[in-house]
């Protein structure tokens, strides 16, 4: 490697001096670069003064006002990050205790920062997210009283409007100990119960809403809620958890799973399978089916744990034939003795082949993988092959490429024909790239069959779309 390559290691050969006058340099005229290189002296003196400059700085960002553009948005987050960096890589391995306070406080910039920017790519929430993880690994470590750590954490749930202190619960429920939960636990109760103060009734009046005390109420009871939720399942206590939802809840595609796992855990798996039954029962009334997969999941756990065999052989058998998944069909041949897995394989991928869904069985055929099967399919009904579905076409064709070239080519002339038919000029360079592919496949082909070798096959094309200049000019280089 060069000795003039700009890395780490060429860089440390400049020595102390030149660094430290490259450094000024760079750092004039950007405020965020001489931000940085006071911190980071400042971390050299050790965790008391980063964190005083760390303290600082997040002053600095809660007084801000200013509206953060998008175009601004990333050297904020990016600014967010370093600032964890350094509480994490500066201040933690120190002082746990002054590392949880920052970052604590780190997590109340919330409302300042949502107020003058636009995180609708989730892009600060994640930052925020990233908080409450580093607050997790430190638990063990905190020195807090655990009741007084469960009054901040009432205080900070019930007042986040940005979901900044979600999680906090299982992150700092070590910290907590039995105690803490405990107490978090009634303090919770009395709040979620006791009429919403003045405060909250003044917070919801300058939202504009019509009935601030009933809005106010349905907070607590919800925040409320979270809250037990969370404690419930620290302290391992499936049935406060479940409390929280209605007999019609527990039907929830969204809901059902969570509390079958927890119960499973719990080694209440006769409980957990009839909750998932009763939520897979609700799920078959419905056209679109969004949550039937992690319901069958857990489903097949429960009966794995119960040892209803039979059943799950016959369900996974079901579930496979139904939408060709191969998650089930490698969990059902895993349950066969030797020598009966391979005869039942055989059967599965005759009905795959089979299956009225050419895309579904494609897809299927080619991750199993069943390449010479797939081939056959793809020749044997590549009037009926979709080019509009370029990634399931695309991810088949070089796969199918090395022994089954024919295949492979179909594939492509069914993106390419999709392509110049509908005059998808944008995907015109992937159509030329994929006529390119057909060219340089057509010797090891040889032998087209039925199909047309491939100069008849361009004399076609330009016979049909000899006026998309714009895919002839790509193709023609």
């Amino acid at each position: 490697m060069s000795k003039k390559t700009l890395n780490q290691a060429n860089l440390e050969k400049l020595g102390a001096e030149a660094l430290a006058a490259l450094v000024m340099e760079l750092v004039q005229g950007s405020a965020a670069l001489k931000r940085r290189a006071r911190m980071e002296l400042a971390a050299a003196q050790g965790a008391d003064e980063v964190a005083a400059d760390i303290r600082k700085r997040l002053a600095s960002l809660r007084r801000a006002t200013s509206w953060v553009d998008w175009r601004k948005q990333k050297a904020l987050v990016k600014d967010l990050n370093w600032l964890l960096a350094m509480i994490g890589g500066s201040v933690s391995p120190e002082d746990p205790d002054a590392s949880f306070e920052l970052l604590w406080s780190f997590l109340q910039l919330a409302p300042s920062i949502h107020a003058r920017t636009d995180d609708s790519n989730g892009a600060l929430g994640e930052v925020m997210g990233s908080a409450v993880e580093m607050i997790g690994a430190l638990a063990p470590q905190i020195s807090a009283d655990p009741e007084t750590l469960a009054e901040r954490i009432l205080d900070a749930v019930a007042g986040a409007d940005f979901g900044e202190f979600d999680g906090i619960i299982p992150a700092l429920s070590e910290a907590l100990g039995q105690a803490g939960l405990a107490h978090l636990k009634a303090i919770a109760t009395e709040w979620q119960a006791a009429p919403p103060e003045r405060a909250e009734l003044e917070r919801y009046r300058g939202y504009g809403l019509s009935a601030p005390a009933e809005t106010a109420r349905r907070h607590r009871k919800l925040a409320g809620s979270i809250i037990l939720a969370d404690v419930a399942d620290a302290q391992g206590d499936v049935d406060a958890y479940m409390a929280r939802y209605t007999p019609e809840q527990l039907t929830y595609g969204t809901i059902a799973p969570d509390v079958a796992r927890r119960l499973l855990e719990a080694g209440r798996a006769a409980e957990a399978e009839r909750i998932v039954a009763a939520a897979r029962a609700a799920e078959d009334g419905k056209g679109l089916q969004l949550f039937r997969h992690e319901l069958d999941e857990v489903y097949e756990d429960c009966l794995e744990t119960l040892g209803r065999t039979e059943e799950l052989k016959a369900h996974l058998r079901e579930s496979f034939a139904a939408g060709l998944n191969a998650r089930c069909l490698r969990k059902y041949l895993k349950l066969l003795p030797d020598f009966d897995d391979i005869e039942a394989e055989e059967a599965a991928l005759d009905l795959a082949e089979a299956h009225p869904h050419l895309g579904g069985a494609l897809h299927f055929l080619v991750r199993w993988p069943a390449h010479d099967r797939a081939a056959r399919l793809v020749v044997a009904r590549a009037a009926e092959l979709d080019g509009n579905a370029w990634d399931t076409c695309s991810a088949a064709a070089d796969a199918l490429e090395p022994k089954h070239p024919l295949a492979a080519t179909l594939l492509r002339r069914a993106m390419i024909g999709d392509t110049l038919a509908g005059g998808k000029s944008k995907r015109y360079r992937h159509a030329a790239r994929h006529l390119a592919d057909c060219a340089a496949a057509a010797a090891a082909v040889g032998d087209f069959g039925a199909f047309p070798d491939h100069a008849a096959y361009v004399a076609g094309l330009r016979q049909d779309h000899g006026r998309k200049y714009g895919f002839w000019q790509l193709a023609e280089g």
